[in-house]
C-alpha cells in the first residue's frame, strides 16, 4: 500500500469514527475557536488533573463543525494528548505546528507525532493549513488557560492560608 493511501485513510477513518467527541463535563476550560477562511467550528473543552505536581492532560472532547481535515485533525490530536504529561502534549502540539508550517519541507518525527504524521501531505495546500491547525490551536489555547486559572486558585489559596 502507498504512503500517500494509508495517510488518507487514517484522516478518513478519523473523520467518519471520531475519537472524543461529543462536550464532556467535568472541565477546566471551555475554548470556541473558528477559522474564518472557511467557517469551521470547534468547541473544545480541557480537564487537567494536577496530583504530583505535574499537570496531565486528564479528558479532552469536543464538537465540531467543518471540513473531514479540521476534525480528522482534531480526533487525532485528542488522542495524542490525552492521558498525557501537559508539557510533552505541547511538544506534539508544537511538532504537528511546525510540521504544517513546512510546506513539505521538513521531515516530521514520526515518533512523537504518530497518526499526525498523515497531514503532513496537508502542508503542501497553504489553504487547507489553517484547518489541520483548528484543534491543535484550541488545545494549546485551552491548556494555557486551564494553567492559569489553576495558578490564580494555587496562588489564591496561599493567600488565604
Amino acid at each position: 500500500m502507498k504512503l500517500e493511501t494509508m495517510y488518507q485513510e487514517i484522516i478518513l477513518d478519523h473523520y467518519r469514527k471520531p475519537l472524543n467527541r461529543g462536550l464532556r463535563a467535568p472541565f477546566d476550560v471551555e475554548v470556541h475557536h473558528v477559522n474564518p477562511t472557511c467557517g469551521d467550528e470547534l468547541t473544545l473543552r480541557v480537564e487537567l488533573d494536577h496530583t504530583d505536581g505535574k499537570a496531565v492532560v486528564k479528558d479532552v472532547s469536543y464538537e465540531a463543525i467543518g471540513c473531514s481535515i479540521s476534525q480528522a485533525a482534531t480526533s487525532v490530536m485528542t488522542e495524542l494528548v490525552l492521558n498525557e504529561d501537559l508539557d510533552a502534549a505541547l511538544i506534539t502540539q508544537g511538532e504537528f505546528l511546525q510540521m504544517m508550517q513546512s510546506r513539505g519541507e521538513v521531515e516530521p518525527n514520526e515518533d512523537v507525532l504518530g497518526d499526525a504524521i498523515a497531514f503532513a501531505g496537508v502542508s503542501k495546500y497553504p489553504a487547507r493549513i489553517k484547518c489541520a491547525l483548528l484543534g491543535w490551536m484550541a488545545f494549546k489555547d485551552a491548556a494555557a488557560q486551564a494553567m492559569a486559572a489553576a495558578g490564580a486558585s494555587t496562588d489564591s489559596q496561599k493567600e488565604t492560608a
